[in-house]
Order: structure tokens, then C-alpha cells, then sequence
């Protein structure tokens, strides 16, 4: 596996700080990887192994670690002198009352704490309302498509135009890259698709009614890039499905999908008004593939899959991002990085004048002198009137 610098260099200068490390992100994304890579660091820096202390919540060996007080023993036994311990808990959310142990060895260990966890609740607990301004948390994606050149060594045109059309495909969750084929492939992300379904959404939130609950999630999986409409789903549920479903519980289904990771929401900004419009979203998968494993029929949407993977890239490289949303249109993305602002166009190919209009038009109604990028599959360079237009995949090989 490739080291993930992009990461590590965030984290590297809290290696040894008392503020507990949280690295949260879907599952399989590589979050241990991180955390092994941490450790050799360590070990390159002088820390003995004994001081290291690595439990994987998955694994059967700590299946007896149950609770707080299982995994306080169990720590309190391993530290046994004065030095300075370094303790990694991977998948913590699998304890139950967690909070209460790592703010104990907090608060009484000489010790550099690491967690990740698989669900954005990670951070509303405990651990948020007892050591507020404590800790340091880090989100880690799937691989972007610059990480999976790198991953294999990829550098000819031809080689780079075949693994993105598998990229847009499969998605970049890390382990795929080591299976065969598309078999092998399919079952992979099918299973982690059915664990998170089942261990942090309908496990965690005592969902009852699993078959309304499913159909919900195959809709939004299915259809990365769209806005959201409460109203419309809720219609289409009525229409096509013949189930009835209240907006409360729909939004609630929604959220429990945004908690687990497995979407991200992007708000709607005014652009001439400048404030988030309220319920207004777009939904965009975390990773493809997941959403590719569901699709049973469905036409690909290649521009609706190509504006998914830009989102994550602008998410991956520290941007925050929004929808904005103009008076007869709207902007794809308004991303946003300390003093650094950027506007993003994305469609499939400029296939005729009306859609040149259509991606490079939309900007007419933005007056600021920021950078705006109209971002396709071609390879001809259609830039006018101050607007870059760039190869999508070029621009994800950008350092």
C-alpha cells in the first residue's frame, strides 16, 4: 500500500501531544493502514514497541473487551512504568461507553491516544462534552485517482485512460485494488455495503421496517449528484414502490446514511444573497462502487458520476464545498480553502454549442475575479472569456 502523506503530514505534529488523535471515515478506507503507517513511524523515531499499544475492536482476539471497564483493565495492565505510551483503538465505537476510558487515561496516563471510528457520531458523546478542545480529528477518504496511479505505478495515457474508467466504475476503496476481477470485486464491495447497512445504520438505530428502509438507500445510492427533494422521493416511493413514507422519517433515514459515511451532503449556497439556503442538498457518494454494487439496471449517469468523484477530489484536498445556486441555474461547486476560493463546472463532454453555453453561460451571473474552471472528459481546450476548461482527469492528477 501506497503511504498516505496527505494525511500523515496533518497528523504527524500531534504525534506527541496529550490532544487524543480521532480519525474518522467510512469503512475500509484505510483508516488502519493510517494507523499502522503512524506506528512505523514511531518505531522509526525510537518509541519501543512496548510502549505501543494496538487493538483492532474488529478482531476476535479483544471480543472480550466489552465495555469501558473491560478496555480500562486491560490498558492499566499493559502500562507499567512511567514512560510515555502510545495507544491506538481502531473501530472504538464497537465499546460500549468508550468516552469514559479514553478520558481516563487522559486524565491519569502519560499517554498519546489514537482512535478511528466508522460514524460521524464519534465526536457527539462524551469525549465532545468532556474534553472540548482536546482532541484533534482528521477524516479520511478512499483513495483519490491520483493516489491510484500512484498505487500502481501508472504513468502512460493509455494505462491512466483505462484505470479511470475502472476508477469511475469502482470506486477507490483500498483492498479492492488487490482483487482479480470484477467478481471478486462486486462481492467485496457488496459485503462492506452490507456492514455498514447492518452494523451503523440499522443496528445502531433500531430501524424496524428494513424493506422501506432499503428501498430508501437504494434510491439515494443509485443516484449520486442529485438535489434532493423530500417532496419528489417521497412521491416516488408513493408512485413507483406503492410505500408511503412520512418526510420526518425519510430525513431521518437520510441522516442515519450521512452519520455512517456512506454520503456526504452538500448545502446550497445563494450566490447573490450569500447564506445557505435551508433544505436545500446534494447528496454524493463517499465511494462509487458502493453505489455500483446497488445498481441493478440503471442507465449510468457519467456526467452525474464524474461531478460525484470531483466533489470527493475537492473534499480530499481540504476544500469546503457548496452547491451554489443562482437566480435561473446553479454552480456545480463553490469550494473554498482558507483565503482561496474556487468555482467548478462539471460535465461529461462539451458535445455541442448548447452545452457550451450551458457550463461556460453559467458563470454570466458571477461578477468576483476568482478562479472558475469548467471541467470535462475532453481532450481539446475549450477555455473563453477568463474561464479555464480542463480535462477532468488531468486536473485529478494536479499536485
Amino acid at each position: 500500500m501506497i503511504i498516505r502523506e496527505k494525511y500523515l503530514s496533518k497528523i504527524r505534529p500531534f504525534y506527541n501531544q496529550d490532544l487524543i488523535k480521532v480519525i474518522m471515515g467510512i469503512r475500509r478506507c484505510g483508516k488502519s493502514v493510517i494507523l499502522l503507517q503512524i506506528i512505523e513511524e514511531l518505531k522509526k523515531m525510537g518509541i519501543p514497541e512496548s510502549q505501543i499499544i494496538y487493538i483492532n475492536f474488529e478482531y476476535e482476539d479483544y471480543a472480550f473487551i466489552q465495555n469501558d471497564i473491560d478496555l480500562h483493565n486491560y490498558i492499566k495492565e499493559k502500562i507499567v512504568n512511567e514512560d510515555k505510551y502510545y495507544l491506538f483503538f481502531d473501530e472504538i465505537q464497537n465499546v460500549k461507553n468508550w468516552e469514559k476510558a479514553v478520558n481516563s487515561f487522559k486524565a491519569s496516563k502519560n499517554v498519546s491516544i489514537f482512535i478511528t471510528g466508522s460514524n460521524s457520531d464519534l465526536l457527539s458523546g462524551e469525549l465532545a462534552t468532556h474534553l472540548a478542545g482536546r482532541y484533534v480529528s482528521f477524516k479520511v477518504y478512499p483513495f483519490t485517482f491520483g493516489e491510484v496511479c500512484e498505487l500502481k505505478n501508472i504513468t502512460d495515457k493509455k494505462e491512466i485512460e483505462d484505470a479511470f474508467n475502472d476508477y469511475i466504475m469502482w470506486g477507490g476503496l483500498p483492498q479492492r485494488f488487490m482483487l482479480t476481477d470484477e467478481m471478486q470485486t462486486r462481492t467485496y464491495l457488496s459485503d462492506i455495503y452490507n456492514s455498514i447497512i447492518v452494523k451503523d445504520i440499522i443496528t445502531r438505530f433500531n430501524i424496524k421496517d428494513l424493506d422501506l428502509f432499503n428501498r430508501i438507500v437504494e434510491y439515494i445510492v443509485t443516484t449520486p449528484s442529485q438535489n434532493f427533494s423530500a417532496e419528489s422521493l417521497c412521491g416516488y416511493l408513493a408512485s413507483k414502490e406503492e410505500r408511503e413514507v412520512s418526510k420526518v422519517t425519510l430525513y431521518n433515514y437520510v441522516e442515519y446514511m450521512t452519520k455512517a459515511m456512506i454520503i456526504n451532503k452538500a448545502d446550497r449556497y445563494d450566490v447573490r444573497g450569500k447564506r445557505i439556503l435551508t433544505g436545500k442538498y446534494k447528496y454524493y457518494l463517499t465511494d462509487l462502487g458502493i453505489g455500483q454494487v446497488m445498481n441493478t439496471g440503471k442507465r449510468l449517469q457519467l456526467g452525474a458520476y464524474l461531478e460525484n468523484i470531483v466533489y470527493n477530489e475537492l473534499i480530499s484536498r481540504g476544500y469546503d464545498v457548496k452547491v451554489g445556486n443562482l437566480e435561473k441555474g446553479e454552480i456545480d461547486f463553490i469550494a473554498t480553502r482558507a483565503k482561496e476560493k474556487i468555482y467548478i463546472q462539471v460535465a461529461y463532454i462539451l458535445a455541442d454549442e448548447t452545452v457550451v453555453e450551458r457550463e461556460f453561460g453559467a458563470y454570466k451571473g458571477i461578477e468576483d475575479n476568482y478562479p472558475k474552471y469548467v471541467l470535462t472528459m475532453d481532450k481539446f481546450d475549450f477555455s473563453q472569456d477568463g474561464i479555464i476548461h480542463k480535462n477532468v482527469v488531468d486536473w485529478l492528477l494536479e499536485k
